[in-house]
């Protein structure tokens, strides 16, 4: 072997060199993204948007407006369910789930109830929707299977 092949091929990387590096560098992740990173995450990010969702559905303070109604009526049609009881369990859930979730308390419960709500919104309302309702529902599933993880009042409680 001449000179030159023997320092080009110290230089060139090795697949195996390549494979880890990149292990190394995945182990660091998993180090950092741990269950109580992905939890709190998970908690905040889908509690926003299902109290956000409840915030258009009132007037101050849970005071259902006559548009919400309207919606339940005619977009949200839902089978066995008047509308006029549908839009208000719809607005009392999507604000006590939500806070109980940022809270970290009863987070299953919280999570599995936002998941009924998942599950019906894309099954009666919006079907065309599932790419939406999928990313919840993962979520979602993530709290139910592994809970708030170590900043939640659940685990404080020891209810976890």
């Amino acid at each position: 072997m001449n000179h030159a092949s023997a320092s080009s091929a110290s230089v060139a990387p090795t697949t195996a060199g390549l494979r880890g590096a990149w292990n190394a560098i995945a182990r660091g992740l998993q180090r950092l993204v741990t269950h109580d990173v992905l939890a709190i995450a998970g908690r905040l990010s889908i509690a926003a948007i299902f109290f956000m969702s409840g915030r258009t559905k009132v007037d101050g303070f849970l005071h259902i407006t006559d548009g919400a109604y309207e919606l339940f009526r005619s977009e949200y049609k839902l089978p066995l369910v008047p509308p006029e009881i549908a839009a208000h369990l719809a607005a009392y859930a999507e604000h006590l789930f939500p806070v109980l979730l940022v809270l970290g308390l009863c987070t299953r419960l919280s999570a599995l109830a936002l998941l009924g709500m998942t599950l019906t919104i894309q099954l009666f309302v919006y079907p065309d929707a599932w790419p939406t309702h999928l990313s919840w529902a993962a979520i979602l599933l993530y709290l139910v299977g592994r809970g708030g993880g170590s900043f939640s009042l659940d685990r404080l409680l020891k209810i976890d």
